[in-house]
């Protein structure tokens, strides 16, 4: 965990409680997707108990400090906890579940070449360096079942120098689609979520619209979008297929609400 108040999925106590919240969605005509996530080297020590660990022993850019290179042995224990995460998922009722692979966190640190220096067969090129989200993407999948929706946050930018850029995401998200990732969710920002100097909304539209073109798998947009008619505007642009909005939902909880009511009227 990267902060006290993240949610937990590791074990089969938080089944129950889970399950209560996705009835609490469900009962306000919403689709329930829940996002299984390790932070790597940005989990903080002093809530886990224990030493971060990532791909390789390099300083995390978003929180310093130097984590555990992860062993062989390591890498397989934490595909088989997304796959166990993943069950649990199903189990609560949620209607689907989404891989975190954006923002720093764990999978990021492997995709990113400024977290990953690993020179056997989780590092080097775009291949290797996605080598364990594709097996966490197969034991997804294998628990799962082939019916139940799986997404994938893709950081597909760090906008660090020596991170990932653009074209290490179009070869990554061939691959996730091909191995059975139905949505991509695209986001970008190793140490941010936002684009350094940009503020308009949308701002990760050239990111979403690259993916989108080399994929046929629908592609969410994201990036500061609070209006419905930027929304739209990006969707009409041929930027993604899908909208994702984070902080107007938060700051407004009927903001979907009020955006329908909004399109309707146009309509009119």
């Amino acid at each position: 965990k990267a902060g006290e108040n993240q949610l937990s999925i590791a074990d089969d106590d938080v089944i129950e409680g889970l399950r209560e919240l996705a009835d609490i969605i469900h009962r306000s005509g919403s689709k329930a997707v829940l996002q299984i996530n390790h932070a790597g080297s940005a989990a903080v020590a002093e809530i886990t108990g224990t030493t971060p660990v990532g791909p390789s022993a390099v300083v995390n850019p978003r929180k310093g400090g130097t984590p555990r290179e992860m062993t062989r042995q390591e890498i397989a224990g934490i595909v088989d906890a997304f796959r166990d995460a993943a069950r649990r998922v199903k189990e609560a009722g949620f209607d689907g579940v989404e891989i975190h692979s954006a923002h720093g966190y764990l999978l990021n640190q492997f995709f990113s070449p400024l977290t990953n220096r690993r020179t056997d067969e989780y590092g080097g090129g775009v291949l290797n360096r996605i080598r364990i989200h594709l097996q966490v993407i197969a034991a997804v999948r294998a628990v799962v079942g082939e019916a139940f929706p799986l997404l994938l946050r893709l950081g597909a930018q760090d906008y660090v120098e020596g991170g990932t850029m653009a074209a290490d995401s179009e070869i990554a998200a061939r691959e996730f689609a091909k191995a059975g990732v139905n949505i991509l969710d695209i986001s970008g920002g190793f140490s941010g979520y936002s684009i350094p100097g940009v503020t308009e909304q949308g701002y990760f539209a050239t990111l979403a619209e690259a993916v989108k073109k080399v994929v046929s798998v629908p592609v969410i947009l994201t990036g500061g979008i609070i209006d419905v008619q930027v929304a739209e505007r990006l969707l009409a642009e041929g930027k993604a297929d899908l909208i994702g909005v984070g902080r107007a939902v938060l700051a407004d909880s009927q903001w979907a609400q009020k955006a329908l009511e909004s399109l309707r009227g146009q309509g009119d």
